[in-house]
């Protein structure tokens, strides 16, 4: 379903760790709360989210006419991501990880404050 910017091309695979200290259970809590968040501060671009098991979802969006889906799995001690990146946006790749370092990064710091507790 991903779209292929260029035809014959497929989605790149980035996969992507940010390491986090607040155990599995609170990392979820603020892992749920960021993603209702972004769902409503993001809804032009249709994210859409699917647990697959108590610590694992989907997830996707639409932007400029491009879908982008990924998987992620919260660990222990990290949250671990596995995107499909389409041609076209590849050399955004850097920026893309800095905001999600960043993004995953004040969540926690958030979990952390005993805001989700």
């Amino acid at each position: 379903m991903i779209l292929q910017a260029i035809s014959g091309s497929s989605p790149a695979k980035m996969d992507h760790v940010v390491a986090h200290d607040l155990g599995r259970d609170l990392a979820k809590k603020a892992t749920v709360a960021a993603i209702q968040s972004y769902v409503k501060r993001y809804e032009q671009y249709s994210p859409r989210t699917t647990w697959t098991g108590d610590y694992q979802a989907t997830v996707a969006l639409r932007v400029k006419g491009i879908n982008l889906e990924g998987r992620m799995d919260i660990r222990d001690h990290e949250i671990a991501m596995n995107l499909d990146v389409p041609f076209v946006l590849r050399p955004f790749r850097g920026r893309a990880l800095q905001i999600i370092d960043r993004e995953i990064g004040a969540w926690m710091a958030r979990a952390k404050a005993g805001e989700f507790a």
